[in-house]
Order: C-alpha cells, then structure tokens, then sequence
C-alpha cells in the first residue's frame, strides 16, 4: 500500500510542502492536485525532500509540471534530498533541471 503525507506551511507568498513517503504512480496523483490545489496565491514553493523514500518517473513528472507553473510566479526549490532521491535526480538528469538547494 502507497503512502503519503503532504504537510503545508504558508509564510506570506512562499507555501513549504513537506512531503513524507514514497512518490509512486499510486501517490504522484495526489501530490499533483493536492500542490496545483495550493500555488494559487504563490510565488515561491519550497519542496522538503528529507523524508520521500523514493520518487518515481510518475514523481517525477509531477515537479516537472510544478516547476513548469512555478517558473512563471517566482520559483520553486527542494531541499534537504536524500542521497538515493538524489541519485535518482541525477540518473533521469533532473539535477540539472530542478533548483535543489
């Protein structure tokens, strides 16, 4: 069974979505509406990363997309990857597209 949790904080215009579990094609879904539900009013989305176990190319597509929309307000960051998501970023050459700080 996939699992996920999505924590929110808003200060000001910036929104930090904590994300907890794993970023599969079951929970991608979920993040997907759940951060589309929640950029309206946002110019800068910072993603914490400490505690996703894993992401998936479905995962993946999703910050794809959020990076997309973000881009166009002010920007969106991750923080705190761990070394296997890490690798993985690496791996599909999302280092090279996503702010990871």
């Amino acid at each position: 069974m996939a699992n996920l949790e999505i924590q929110k904080k808003t200060e000001g215009t910036k929104l930090i979505v904590t994300v907890i579990g794993r970023i599969d094609s079951v929970t991608a879904p979920e993040l997907e509406s759940d951060i589309k539900a929640s950029v309206e009013n946002v110019d800068n989305l910072e993603i914490d990363f400490e505690k996703v176990e894993y992401i998936s190319s479905a995962g993946l597509r999703v910050l794809l997309a959020t990076q997309n929309i973000m881009d166009k307000r002010g920007g969106m960051i991750l923080k705190n990857v761990s070394e296997e998501v890490m690798e993985i970023f690496d791996v599909t050459g999302f280092s090279d597209i996503l702010t990871i700080g």
